[in-house]
């Protein structure tokens, strides 16, 4: 992977290949838990690369995000049950390209939906143990996912 992290940049110490946190890492993209965002079900995709907007990602994470993007959310919807998988990216908090897909549970009230499904992090549904035991189900649809699709699963 190439290091052009930005040491004090939260989403660039994401986790790293093998650990608790990881869906998939590679040169290009990654995907796990993010900080802040231990809600079950809440992915934060990123480039493995530190670059701030969307307008500066290159050729090659742009060719790559659409799809990284859509099974990941084919994944958290396999694992989790949801039907509506939403996918926010604001880059205020954390300046460093990332989408954070969340997965709607079907039982979230409706003035709970859309982007008012933040209001999860003010009020209890940051559970992080919960969110890890996620992760390795998430894990193995996304790779079963990318294989069906006849990809290389990374």
């Amino acid at each position: 992977m190439p290091d052009n992290s930005v040491e004090d940049c939260k989403i660039c110490a994401m986790g790293q290949p093998g650990t608790n946190d990881t869906v998939f890492h590679d040169d290009l993209w990654s995907a796990g838990i993010g900080p802040g965002m231990e809600v079950p079900g809440w992915i934060v995709l990123r480039t493995s690369r530190h670059t701030e907007l969307i307008t500066g990602i290159d050729d090659a994470e742009a060719a790559t995000l659409g799809t990284r993007a859509r099974d990941l959310a084919s994944a958290l919807s396999e694992v989790t049950g949801a039907q509506r998988v939403y996918q926010m990216a604001f880059g205020e908090n954390h300046p460093h390209y990332h989408l954070l897909i969340t997965a709607r549970p079907e039982t979230l009230p409706a003035a709970r939906r859309g982007g008012k499904i933040l209001s999860l992090l003010d009020d209890g549904a940051v559970d992080e143990a919960a969110a890890r035991t996620l992760i390795p189900r998430i894990r193995a649809a996304y790779e079963q996912i990318r294989a069906t699709a006849g990809q290389v699963a990374s």
